[in-house]
């Protein structure tokens, strides 16, 4: 009797564990199967793309707090399974993401892994100058506009960029840049400069010896032409009235050096005045004698190449022409004589 006893009750047991088993089984099976459409299916088809900014030094539980706040986790410990399983929670990089409630927690991870985060095409323009960057940088909140000016003048850091000069005018290559707000301000001061030194060519830097031009000078001449003429086919002109200039001792007279301390106050000057012209700022060519202590703005490689290559001719001025050319001449008579054509006829239209 109590052998068979003892079989009834082993026989139980193994009952009760194979239901025991078969049911946690299940349970398993089921969460599985939840878990997987968790992870496979938008979170939430009706919320809205989301832009979101993960800060440096998130940690993940912090990370996961944020996306829950934008409506884009839905499950908590779920989405911690997921990154865990996906061994991700280690690798999210910071920055500023677009992310939309149609998209996979799976597909979510995996773009914070692969660092896709918001990128701002920024067009410098040719000529633009220095307070003009920061301007334009701020207005999409991707520098500290404060840390910018500082860092602009700072000579350590200048120094660090192989810049010579008492700023970072004249260095800021134009060109179209790829920028998000996980970038430093240094950084993206950083990105400009290497742009520049990279079209700059040891041709380029010989050159600039043999004209008797240091860096900062031949720079700074670059960047008057470019502000004195949009036209590629006359900054060699151009080039070449201020090399004969210099030649012969006489002062330089370019409108965009007397207005240049002006513009950097935020002054916005529409016109050249003679007030302008008389101005004690010592950019203002035509009171000081020479080239301005420096750049007045950031040139193109076009100008650049212009100023060490001024075209072999003997002009000494030029006037525009209103239609985006310049009348060249060799002489003060038949300067005046194109003022009188193109400038003090219109003005009295």
């Amino acid at each position: 009797m109590l052998i068979e006893g003892l079989k009834r009750i082993i026989v139980k047991t193994i009952r009760h564990r194979r239901k025991t088993a078969i049911l946690i089984a299940l349970a398993v099976l089921l969460t599985g199967i939840v878990f997987y459409h968790y992870a496979t299916t938008p979170v939430n088809l009706d919320a809205t793309s989301e832009t979101v900014n993960i800060s440096k030094g998130s940690g993940f539980f912090r990370i996961t707090e944020i996306l829950n706040d934008a409506g884009l986790v839905g499950n908590r410990p779920f989405f911690w399974v997921l990154a865990l399983g996906k061994g991700v929670e280690k690798h999210i990089r910071a920055g500023e993401y677009e992310l939309s409630g149609a998209m996979t927690p799976s597909a979510i991870l995996d773009k914070l892994v692969r660092g896709e985060i918001k990128v701002y095409p920024v067009l410098l323009p040719e000529d633009i100058t220095v307070n003009e960057v920061a301007r334009r940088l701020s207005a999409f909140k991707l520098i500290d506009e404060k840390e910018f000016t500082t860092l602009a003048t700072d000579r350590s850091f200048l120094a660090s960029l192989d810049i010579e000069a008492d700023s970072i005018e004249g260095y800021l290559y134009p060109d179209t840049y790829r920028l998000d707000r996980s970038m430093t301000t240094q950084e993206i001061l950083r990105k400009f400069v290497a742009r520049f030194w990279k079209e700059i060519t040891p041709e380029m830097r010989k050159r600039a010896k043999e004209i008797g031009l240091t860096e900062t000078q031949w720079i700074t001449l670059a960047s008057i032409i470019g502000k004195e003429s949009g036209n590629k086919d006359e900054k060699p002109l151009v080039s070449a009235v201020f090399h004969n200039r210099l030649e012969k001792g006489m002062k330089l007279q370019s409108d965009p050096t007397a207005v240049y301390v002006l513009e950097q106050e935020g002054v916005h000057v529409k016109t050249v005045l003679r007030s302008h012209l008389q101005s004690d700022s010592p950019y203002n060519t035509y009171r000081i004698s020479g080239l301005p202590p420096g750049p007045i703005a950031n040139p193109g490689v076009d100008s650049l190449r212009a100023a060490l290559y001024p075209a072999k001719v003997g002009y000494l001025y030029f006037v525009a022409k209103n239609d985006g050319s310049h009348a060249f001449s060799t002489n003060l008579a038949a300067h005046n004589g194109a003022v009188s054509k193109y400038q003090i006829n219109r003005q009295k239209n």
